[in-house]
């Protein structure tokens, strides 16, 4: 298994319509049709930027490409994003996309690393 990081530019005058098409449409087709396997995702603040972060659990980096290329390449969701975008603006700035390699001293995904009280 790989985990892949997400993050991108949000912006505060569309972000409603940015949860809106992610939640209702970019998470229902990267899941049903293209493989992705969506861990956990989250909102953050990073100086004056809003973040949308999210990770990707995928079997090996041949899938993630996979996925990646269908994802981009399905007709509903070019059509999506020229609706959106016709109607709300730009709705992403800056992506990045990072690669996460556990450490050999990492607990399992999902569980806490519980140390002894000294």
């Amino acid at each position: 298994m790989i985990h892949q990081l997400r993050i991108y530019e949000i912006f505060e005058h569309n972000k409603a319509a940015f949860h809106a098409r992610f939640r209702d449409h970019a998470a229902r087709i990267m899941r049903t049709r293209h493989g992705f396997r969506i861990v956990a995702m989250w909102e953050t603040r990073f100086g004056e930027r809003t973040e949308f972060v999210y990770v990707l659990e995928w079997p090996d980096e041949a899938a993630k490409i996979a996925g990646w290329a269908a994802f981009m390449a399905d007709a509903e969701w070019a059509e999506i994003k020229r609706v959106t975008h016709a109607e709300h603006g730009l709705m992403v700035g800056q992506i990045e996309d990072r690669l996460l390699t556990p450490v050999d001293y990492s607990p399992a995904w999902g569980r806490s690393l519980l140390l002894p009280d000294h």
